[in-house]
């Protein structure tokens, strides 16, 4: 039929009336809400999530929600954006399951917003609050936190255990050796007393000023300190001695003990100077076996009093700029 109509009839349950309108929330409510649910979303998808924020206090409240949901090791960077309204910069808010995380995650952030920064304030329970300026206005900022999580987060690494392809210093030393022709303190004496060589000789001491002090040292030895050496005798450097012309020099290294020395004449080695080597033993086996040192006495005098050469004959050394009297001995054997 034209214009016919048709109608359903829907049973409703009828409404009791112990039912009570639901009390009105408070603002506190339902940012807590809101917190929880932003938190949980992260947790779930571990993504960035596009949320307006710009309260400091209500990024607490995200950081205190996501750690009630996670159950194992867990890091999390928060961020404010857009202009501040309280305060002069963004917010940065790290929270994580441990110390380490947080702390690792506080020293990347702040270094990869160098001149940015403008204060840290660790919080209880693994958390840190980071003052940014213009933090997340660039995509740099994105992928830098982004980074920031996943270096911090990762597991420390045992420091017992050696990197692949990493060798102790015995290893290396004892690799170094096995380049060098060395020399016991005798053998290097004779040689340097020979009248004619085949290339221009030269024994060179590399330890410190306080042990040449201590020790005393060789008379005639060149003293070039450990730090400067390759620079002093390479022939390419600009820093190098008048007599680093030649890449066939006789280099003998000597250390206190013989074991930085071997280091050093290798090194040597590696700028093309293949005729470097060392003193077995350094400085001590030189001493022990008798051979000429210079002995300092444990004696001061003023300038005055030093007109160049003392009454009996020794000679005057000058270190650190204080003047010391020297004498030569010949050790005795026994």
């Amino acid at each position: 039929m034209p214009g016919s109509t048709s109608t359903a009839r829907m049973n409703a349950a009828p409404i009791s009336s112990d039912l009570k309108p639901l009390p009105p929330r408070t603002l506190a409510e339902v940012r807590d809400q809101v917190a929880q649910e932003i938190a949980v979303q992260m947790v779930n998808k571990a993504e960035l999530l596009d949320v307006k924020i710009d309260d400091a206090g209500f990024l607490k409240q995200i950081a205190q929600t996501i750690k009630e949901c996670c159950l194992q090791d867990f890091l999390f960077a928060v961020y404010t954006t857009g202009p501040p309204i309280d305060s002069s910069a963004n917010f940065v808010f790290l929270c994580g399951s441990a110390e380490d995380y947080v702390q690792r995650a506080v020293l990347l952030t702040t270094s990869k917003f160098i001149g940015r920064v403008l204060g840290v304030r660790n919080e209880p329970a693994y958390t840190s609050f980071i003052s940014v300026k213009d933090v997340g206005y660039t995509s740099y900022d994105e992928s830098a936190l982004w980074d920031v999580v996943r270096k911090s987060a990762q597991p420390p690494i045992d420091p017992l255990i050696p990197p692949p392809g990493s060798r102790g210093i015995e290893k290396i030393l004892s690799d170094a050796r096995a380049k060098l022709q060395r020399l016991k303190s005798t053998e290097a004496y004779e040689e340097l007393c020979e009248p004619e060589v085949g290339a221009p000789t030269f024994l060179v001491d590399i330890r410190p000023a306080d042990q040449r002090d201590e020790e005393g040292g060789i008379n005639g030895a060149l003293v070039i300190e450990r730090n400067v050496l390759e620079w002093r005798f390479d022939p390419r450097s600009h820093s190098r001695l008048n007599i680093a012309d030649r890449y066939d020099l006789r280099i003998i290294v000597f250390c206190s003990d013989g074991d930085s020395s071997s280091l050093a004449a290798y090194s040597l080695q590696q700028l093309g100077l293949l005729n470097a080597t060392d003193i077995i033993g350094g400085y001590r086996a030189w001493r022990d076996a008798g051979l000429p040192v210079d002995i300092p006495i444990r004696t001061t005098r003023s300038v005055s009093s030093l007109p160049g050469q003392s009454s009996d004959g020794d000679h005057i050394g000058r270190y650190n700029g204080t003047f010391t009297i020297y004498t030569q001995e010949q050790a005795v054997h026994t």
